[in-house]
């Protein structure tokens, strides 16, 4: 069964007076939009409010997003002066993403640099991956290391130096790597949460207002694969 975050179950990995990480669940969606179901910011609101008591609005700021069906950390920041500051750090690349996926075979090489120019198509949300420059595309690229091997499947850590639209998703595809679950993407079924084997697993980054140099983990779902893979 499916569960989503709530202010009572909410997965808090580090919070202090000026950022607020969360493990986000499967189907938790970060920023409202046209489905109108309360995303997962509302969802943080709530939970610091009745934590600290606080009578009045609670300010809170997006920084970055998850897709949907995929689970991890998102970052948010509490203060004004915090968001200004991460979206600067997240706009200059000065962060470190890491995500494990598990796919479908296994890639060509155990470690690799995959750069595609990805053009994404608004009507169907999608992106697609072209291994040469074409017209509105965009240049991405990630790094993949796979660091185990199930029966039908396998696990990589992927280090993100580009930030684009469905990027880990069509760039796996585009080497016949699709991730676990991801119809959109050419997985051949769903998986019974309806989400996909994407996991925003570590986030390294300069404190916007200490400047201290940290970096979060987030646990993997209590899934059957996710829990082979974590062991």
């Amino acid at each position: 069964m499916k569960i989503l975050s709530t202010k009572d179950n909410l997965q808090v990995i580090y919070e202090d007076n000026h950022i607020i990480v969360v493990n986000k669940r499967v189907g938790d969606i970060v920023q409202g939009d046209q489905t109108g179901d309360k995303p997962l910011s509302e969802i943080v609101k709530e939970f610091i409010k009745i934590k600290y008591n606080k009578p009045g609005a609670v300010y809170l700021g997006v920084v970055h997003r998850l897709d949907r069906p995929t689970s991890g950390l998102v970052l948010f920041a509490k203060t004004s002066k915090a968001l200004t500051r991460l979206n600067e750090a997240f706009k200059n690349r000065e962060t470190q993403k890491t995500y494990w996926a598990v796919i479908k075979g296994t890639p060509p090489k155990i470690t690799d640099t995959l750069v595609h120019y990805l053009v994404r198509n608004p009507k169907n949300n999608t992106s697609k991956a072209h291994t040469k420059e074409v017209k509105e595309s965009k240049k991405s690229s990630l790094t993949y290391t796979l660091f185990c091997k199930l029966k039908n499947y396998a696990a990589l850590e992927i280090d993100l130096h580009t930030g684009r639209h469905h990027q880990i998703r069509s760039q796996l595809t585009a080497i016949g790597c699709p991730i676990k679950g991801d119809l959109k993407y050419g997985f051949d079924r769903s998986n019974p949460d309806g989400g996909i084997h994407l996991h925003a697993r570590k986030l390294t980054l300069e404190h916007p207002v200490t400047k201290e140099k940290m970096t979060f983990v987030a646990p993997t779902p209590n899934e059957v694969i996710w829990n082979e893979i974590s062991k």
